[in-house]
């Protein structure tokens, strides 16, 4: 079985920064695209960003240039380092990862900006 485990969520204000962290079970490498979603209250899940096998990143729009996602394979872990943070990025912060079979996603970290 694979579990991934997310940290780093918390309460900041607008303008700071925060960096999200997913520890997986098994080696990332084995997955096609690992990558974060999020869901505020009353809004679907969506996509943040993710990065596919061969290096190749995806962010949604609202984040660009804000946003990065990372991985450290020896560490098995996925990072989203956030910068200039907004109110409109409060939301549950959940790591996904996929392969040829399934999706797989941690338990979600929650993340706050106050104005």
């Amino acid at each position: 079985q694979v579990q991934l485990v997310e940290s780093g969520g918390g309460l900041v204000q607008a303008g700071d920064s925060l960096s999200l962290s997913c520890e997986s079970s098994r080696s990332i490498f084995r997955f096609n695209t690992v990558g974060w979603y999020r869901q505020a209250p009353g809004k679907e899940r969506e996509l943040v960003a993710t990065v596919t096998n061969d290096g190749s990143t995806n962010y949604a729009d609202s984040v660009k240039g804000r946003f990065t996602i990372s991985r450290d394979t020896a560490k098995d872990t996925v990072y989203l380092q956030m910068n200039r943070l907004r109110p409109e990025d409060t939301a549950v912060y959940y790591c996904n990862a996929k392969n040829n079979w399934r999706d797989y996603w941690g338990q979600g970290t929650q993340v706050t900006v106050s104005s």
